[in-house]
């Protein structure tokens, strides 16, 4: 077997152990993505400790995009922080990611609503824009490899059941 058909072979395999949710189990609100790879994403947060999409490899991460003027996410951080607590040992990374606003902003709104959580910092917005998201909030689901698997666009009660079993699926099939 030449080289170029042993890598074939291994990505055929790691895409065949890779579990995917069907669609007809996904919760409200979340969509299959169109598997692109998850952009360069290196951010520091408000203790200036750097988290890199790339170190997470192997796991599934969720990515997830908010700001505090923002309707929808200041209803949502509070469920993104159950989640983030209820998840700790489920295996599923979390990058939790401020647009474009200040230190003193970000730390206010949290303190209010999800104080456990420390928000990585997009201080110019340009991580925001290599991802594009369509509004806010955002989030997107990278599975151990690297690839986009799913999207929601808007809030949802990430703490509830559909959304905790299907997070829960998702983490165990990184192993």
């Amino acid at each position: 077997m030449t080289s170029t058909n042993s890598i074939l072979m291994a990505c055929v395999l790691l895409l065949l152990t890779t579990t995917q949710v069907t669609a007809t189990e996904l919760p409200k609100g979340i969509i299959e993505s169109v598997n692109r790879t998850a952009p360069v994403t290196q951010l520091s947060d408000m203790d200036g400790k750097s988290q890199n999409i790339a170190q997470y490899r192997g796991r599934w991460v969720f990515v997830h995009f908010w700001a505090s003027w923002c309707g929808p996410c200041r209803k949502e951080m509070p469920h993104i922080q159950k989640l983030v607590t209820s998840m700790q040992e489920q295996g599923l990374a979390f990058m939790i990611i401020n647009t474009a606003e200040s230190e003193d902003t970000v730390f206010a709104f949290l303190g209010g609503v999800a104080p456990e959580l420390n928000s990585l910092m997009d201080r110019d917005g340009l991580v925001t824009e290599r991802w594009q998201p369509r509004g806010l909030p955002a989030t997107y689901l990278v599975d151990p490899v690297g690839i986009v698997r799913y999207q929601a666009l808007g809030g949802r009660p990430w703490h509830k059941e559909p959304y905790m079993n299907f997070l829960k699926a998702l983490s165990k099939s990184d192993t």
